[in-house]
């Protein structure tokens, strides 16, 4: 068992042993199974997923949502949303189907007049109004950052206006599992009445924790990428990730720091236009000498040069 909060330099095994929940949030970071020994930053590492936004989401489920995250502004937006958008697609594709497959075996749905058909009814208007709001997520919110991680700020829109409307959707998934624990008498056997009920109160959680994975750490680095972007339009931002090369290792905000420090910005100025402390600024520039094995200015101007992450011009003022 591991004692405290996770860190990326615990084995991944470890993690998934003390709380086997993560496998999920592997598959949902697109994080492959076959770990090893390795920890949790070679795992990232390997698949170009940013470790500290695994870890940050990690430990804000390992302690069920009751601690808000810190240094908000070290994490990978662009990581983020696709494990939002990873996450949505096992709730649309895979789990909330299964469910409806396993009550259409559990309930006698044959009459139209009987409490199972409109169980079954009460459910399939759920599972729609889920699908509505998590694809206007991805065609609006999600399309809404990844313009912000260009640079591009948007005047009818912000992040604001979505939190200020954006609600649970387990609520409806609650009261049907209670109408079926209170109401509803089976004739026959019920041992699949009892494990379809076990994954409605599986997937209310897991919705639970998305939801709060949404408001407490997507939303509010999001307004952090918004203050970003206004002040100075991201020009690091939109350099980097539009043209970092994918076997760099390096995660979106490494990148941003090395755009920085080629640019002639010293780690004081980092520090200012990023909105991060000066010891991050320090720790980034030490982790991105160790995944590059580049250690001086002039090497890491050319790194920068070579991969498209800077403007031969940008270097020169």
């Amino acid at each position: 068992m591991i004692h405290g909060k996770y860190k990326e330099t615990h084995p991944m095994a470890e993690l998934i042993s003390d709380q086997p929940g993560l496998l999920q949030l592997m598959a949902r970071f697109g994080l492959p199974l076959g770990v090893g020994d390795k920890t949790v930053a070679q795992v990232c590492e390997e698949q170009g997923v940013d470790a500290f936004t695994f870890v940050t989401v990690a430990n804000f489920i390992k302690q069920n949502a009751r601690e808000l995250p810190e240094e908000l502004e070290q994490l990978s937006v662009n990581c983020l949303t696709d494990y939002l958008r990873r996450a949505h697609n096992y709730f649309l594709d895979f789990q909330l189907p299964a469910i409806r497959r396993k009550l259409l075996e559990a309930l006698d749905c044959s009459r139209p007049d009987d409490v199972s058909y409109h169980i079954l009814r009460y459910y399939d208007d759920y599972m729609e109004e889920v699908r509505k709001h998590m694809q206007h997520e991805n065609k609006r919110v999600f399309a809404y950052v990844a313009r912000l991680l260009q640079g591009e700020v948007s005047e009818d829109y912000s992040i604001e206006r979505y939190a200020r409307v954006h609600g649970s959707i387990d609520t409806k998934l609650q009261e049907l599992k209670n109408i079926i624990i209170r109401y509803y008498a089976p004739s026959g056997r019920t041992e699949l009445l009892h494990s379809v009920l076990f994954d409605i109160f599986t997937c209310e959680n897991d919705l639970r924790l998305h939801c709060l994975v949404e408001d407490s750490i997507f939303v509010p680095a999001v307004r952090i990428l918004e203050a970003r972007v206004r002040v100075d339009g991201a020009q690091p931002a939109a350099a980097a990730v539009s043209a970092a090369t994918p076997d760099s290792n390096l995660s979106e905000r490494e990148r941003e720091v090395l755009h920085c420090v080629v640019c002639g910005m010293s780690n004081k100025e980092i520090a200012g236009k990023l909105f991060i402390s000066l010891n991050t600024v320090l720790t980034h520039r030490k982790n991105i000498a160790r995944k590059l094995g580049i250690h001086s200015v002039a090497g890491l101007t050319i790194y920068a040069v070579a991969n498209h992450l800077v403007d031969i011009e940008q270097i020169k003022k």
